[in-house]
């Protein structure tokens, strides 16, 4: 095992939403397909040309990107100041972990869905490779402490550590925590263990 710790590039997420299939027809029509705007750092995952409203119950953003490719259920990641805005609670959770979250109406070209959950908080995570992982002597779900070196230093705590052989190395934060941070996408962070 490699003790060199690796520095970790910081991909920062803005508000996004993940579409399963059924509501992709609902908010953009029968046969509709993603369209590939940019590839994101994890292998087969880009950002869609397509965008989406998402309304709460005080507020709403409107050209909420769609990340693609669609998934088994509808996700929605914000911030926890994204939340204040919206007037939801969602929790802290890892992707994908929806039960007992709060919903949103979500408006598209040519209709409208009602979530009854789906709005998180994402939980922040690295993703390593297995052969990285390896390397470093680090299992999957373990929790990690990273040092982020930007204007305003920051040690995070909890990192969840993600591995498989379909991603790439790369930590996945939210606006709020980068901008606590002062660090943007491409920035580099030091994984402490």
């Amino acid at each position: 095992m490699n003790t060199t710790m690796p520095m970790i590039p910081i991909g920062v997420s803005a508000r996004h939403i993940h579409l399963s299939q059924t509501d992709l027809v609902a908010l953009f029509g029968e046969g509709y397909e993603l369209s590939n705007f940019k590839d994101l750092s994890q292998p087969g995952q880009f950002a869609a040309q397509e965008t989406v409203a998402i309304i709460g119950p005080k507020g709403q953003f409107d050209k909420v990107r769609i990340l693609g490719p669609i998934r088994p259920q509808t996700q929605i990641e914000v911030s926890r100041t994204d939340a204040f805005t919206l007037g939801i609670h969602p929790p802290v959770r890892e992707s994908g972990k929806i039960e007992g979250t709060p919903g949103l109406r979500v408006i598209g070209p040519k209709g409208e869905v009602t979530l009854e959950q789906g709005v998180i908080v994402a939980a922040r995570h690295i993703h390593f490779h297995t052969s990285d992982a390896n390397q470093w002597g680090i299992q999957d779900k373990q929790l990690l402490r990273v040092h982020l070196r930007g204007e305003r230093p920051l040690v995070f705590e909890d990192v969840i550590a993600r591995v498989s052989d379909q991603f790439a190395l790369d930590m996945h934060i939210d606006t709020d925590e980068g901008n606590a941070a002062g660090v943007k996408t491409g920035d580099k962070a030091e994984l402490l263990l």
